[in-house]
C-alpha cells in the first residue's frame, strides 16, 4: 500500500480547505486532496458573494443579528459574533490574493456591495454573479506557488486513519490522516500527517434536486462519525429556493443577488393570479425573506396549483444593468433559449446548503485530537436552523484560517504517528453488479426528496427510515465483499448522512428554521441543537 507522509493533511480543495493550507505552508508541509478535479467542489459554484461590513451605516451588530433571525434563534451567538467580526480582514486577504472584486459605483465606495435576502444592509462583496469560481482560482494559484502545498486530484477518501488502525492499538482516537482510494492506479494510499483537516463540503446529492456539485456526497461527515465525532443539526438542510427549473439542466442555481437586485416572484400565466407577485401574501418582506420562507412559499404555491414551477422577473430592469450584474446567468440561459431581459426565469427550490455536520470549536477542534474541521462540513454554530445568505464561503475563509493557526500554535504537543496498519485488498474481489450501487444511489436521493424534504411529516420520515435501514443492509454486505470503488465509497457515505438526517429530524419535535414538519407545525420557546452521538 503507497503510504504518503506531511505534516498536514488537508481532506477538500475548496475555500476552507486552501486557506488552511495557504496559512499553514509557512513552515509547513502540506498535503491538499481532491476527490476530482481541484476546483470540483462547491466553492467554484458560489454565484452571490461574501457578507461583510465593509459600509459606514452597517454594523457588526447588525450583521449579527441578521444571521440569528435567519437562524431561527439557534445559532451560538459566540460563533456568529466570531466570524461576522473576522469578516473584514477576510475580504482583504482575499484581495491581497488577487479576487477581482467589482468596484464601487459611489464616492468613497471601493467596493460593490450588493443585497441579498434576510440582510439589513448592502454588505456582500462579489465578482460579478460568479464569485467563488474567481475565489477559487485565486486560491489554487496561490497554493501552487507554494513549495510546502501539494495538491493531489482524484483521491476519494474512504474513512479517518485513527488510532486503532495503527499496528499498536490505542483507544484515544487520535486520526492520523486518511485513507482514500487513487483513482489512477486504482488502489488504496494512506495519507498520514500530525494533523489532518476534513473540509470535505456538504451532502447536497443526498437529495434528488440539488445545486451541488455531484461530489457532494457528505463524505467527511460520515467519515467523521464513523470515526467517533459527533454531529448536530442534520435536520436542517437548506433548499434554496431558486434553481432554473430544465428537464435538462437540472442543478444551475439562479442567485439569491437577483432578488436581492430587483427580481421578482410571480406565479407563471395560465392560472389564478398569473403573472401577479405572490411572496407578499407570504411574509412581509417578500423576495427579501430568508431562504426557507421562500423556498416554503414557492413550494406551497407549486402544490396548490399543480405546477412545475414558478417565475423568477427580472426583465424590468435596463437591459444594460441585468447583463452587467448577471453576466454568467445571462449568457447560461441564452444558450437554453431564455433572455432574461425579455422573459421570465422558471424556478423551483432544490437542495441548496447542509447547515448541520460535524460538531467543531471556535478553533476548528473536533471531538477528536488531530482533527479539525472547516467550512460546510461542520455545523460551528454560525447558520443556526437556516444560513443567511453569503455567509457561507466567509465561514470557510474564517474556520480555515482558524484551525490552521491553532495547529500552528499547538504543533509541538501533537505526537507523531505511529506505524499504520495497510489497508486490506486481499480479502475482497471486483464486483459485476455496479447497476445495485446506482439503483441504490438513486432510491436515497428519491426517497430523501418525497420524504425528507422542504415539508415533513412523522410518517414520511419513519418511511425513510424504513427503507435506509433495508438498504443499510444491502450497502454494508456489498462493501465487505467487493473490492472499493469511488460509486461505492460514495453510496456508503450517501446513506450513513441519510441516516443521520433523519434521525435529527425524527428526534426534534417542532418547526424551526428549514426544520418544518406538519405533525409539530410551533416553534418551541427554547432553541436546542439536535446532537448526535455515535
Amino acid at each position: 500500500m503507497p503510504t504518503h507522509q506531511y505534516d498536514v493533511i488537508i481532506i477538500g480543495s475548496g475555500a476552507a480547505g486552501l486557506t488552511a493550507a495557504i496559512t499553514l505552508a509557512q513552515d509547513k508541509r502540506v498535503l491538499v486532496l481532491a476527490k476530482g478535479a481541484l476546483d470540483g467542489g462547491s466553492t467554484n459554484w458560489a454565484q452571490g458573494g461574501i457578507a461583510a461590513v465593509l459600509d459606514g451605516g452597517d454594523s457588526f451588530a447588525e450583521h449579527v443579528e441578521d444571521t440569528m433571525v435567519a437562524g431561527a434563534g439557534l445559532n451560538n451567538r459566540e460563533t456568529v459574533e466570531f466570524v461576522v467580526e473576522n469578516a473584514p480582514a477576510a475580504i482583504e486577504r482575499l484581495a491581497e490574493l488577487g479576487v477581482p472584486f467589482n468596484a464601487g459605483e459611489g464616492f468613497g465606495e471601493r467596493w460593490h456591495l450588493t443585497q441579498e435576502g434576510g440582510h439589513s444592509h448592502r454588505r456582500i462583496v462579489h465578482v460579478d454573479d460568479a464569485t467563488g469560481a474567481a475565489v477559487q482560482r485565486a486560491l489554487v494559484k496561490a497554493a501552487q506557488a507554494n513549495p510546502n502545498i501539494t495538491l493531489m486530484s482524484d483521491m476519494v477518501a474512504i474513512d479517518l486513519i485513527t488510532s486503532r488502525h495503527g499496528e499498536r492499538f490505542s483507544g484515544d482516537g487520535h486520526v492520523w490522516g486518511v485513507y482514500a482510494f487513487n483513482k489512477k492506479s486504482k488502489h488504496v494510499d494512506a495519507l498520514i500527517g500530525k494533523a489532518t483537516i476534513l473540509a470535505t463540503g456538504g451532502a447536497g446529492r443526498t437529495y434528488l434536486f440539488s445545486t451541488a456539485p455531484r461530489g457532494a456526497t457528505g463524505d467527511g461527515i460520515a467519515m467523521a462519525w464513523r470515526a467517533g465525532c459527533r454531529v448536530s443539526n442534520m435536520e436542517m438542510n437548506q433548499f434554496h429556493p431558486t434553481c432554473l427549473y430544465n428537464l435538462e439542466v437540472k442543478n444551475f442555481l439562479i442567485t439569491e443577488a437577483m432578488r436581492g437586485e430587483g427580481g421578482k416572484l410571480k406565479l407563471p400565466p395560465g392560472v389564478p393570479g398569473g403573472g401577479k407577485r405572490f411572496m407578499d401574501r407570504h411574509d412581509p418582506r417578500g423576495e427579501m425573506a430568508p431562504r426557507d420562507v421562500v423556498a416554503r412559499a414557492i413550494d406551497h404555491e407549486i402544490k396548490r396549483l399543480g405546477l412545475d414551477y414558478v417565475h423568477l422577473d427580472i426583465s424590468h430592469k435596463p437591459e444594460a444593468f441585468i447583463k452587467e450584474h448577471f453576466p454568467t446567468i445571462y449568457a447560461r440561459l441564452l444558450d437554453l433559449d431564455i433572455d432574461i431581459t425579455k422573459e421570465p426565469i422558471p424556478v423551483v427550490p432544490a437542495q441548496h446548503y447542509t447547515c448541520g455536520g460535524v460538531v467543531i470549536d471556535l478553533d476548528g477542534r473536533t471531538d477528536l485530537p488531530g482533527l479539525y474541521a472547516a467550512g460546510e462540513v461542520t455545523e460551528s454554530g454560525l447558520h443556526g436552523a437556516n444560513r443567511l445568505a453569503s455567509n457561507s464561503l466567509l465561514e470557510c475563509f474564517v474556520f480555515g484560517e482558524a484551525a490552521a493557526k491553532h495547529i500552528l500554535a499547538h504543533w509541538d504537543a501533537l505526537p507523531d504517528a505511529p506505524p499504520i496498519r495497510a489497508w486490506d485488498e486481499s480479502r475482497v474481489t471486483d464486483s459485476d453488479e455496479e447497476v445495485i450501487v446506482q439503483h441504490n444511489w438513486r432510491e436515497i436521493r428519491r426517497f430523501m426528496w418525497d420524504y425528507v424534504g422542504i415539508v415533513r411529516t412523522t410518517k414520511r420520515l419513519e418511511r425513510a427510515k424504513h427503507r435506509i435501514d433495508l438498504l443499510a443492509q444491502e450497502v454494508d454486505d456489498y462493501y465487505g465483499n467487493f473490492r472499493v470503488t469511488p460509486d461505492l465509497i460514495e453510496l456508503r457515505n450517501l446513506l450513513e448522512v441519510a441516516r443521520l438526517i433523519v434521525r435529527s429530524a425524527l428526534h426534534r419535535k417542532e418547526s424551526r428554521g428549514l426544520h418544518y414538519i406538519l405533525d409539530y407545525p410551533e416553534t418551541l420557546p427554547q432553541a436546542v441543537d439536535t446532537v448526535l452521538v455515535p
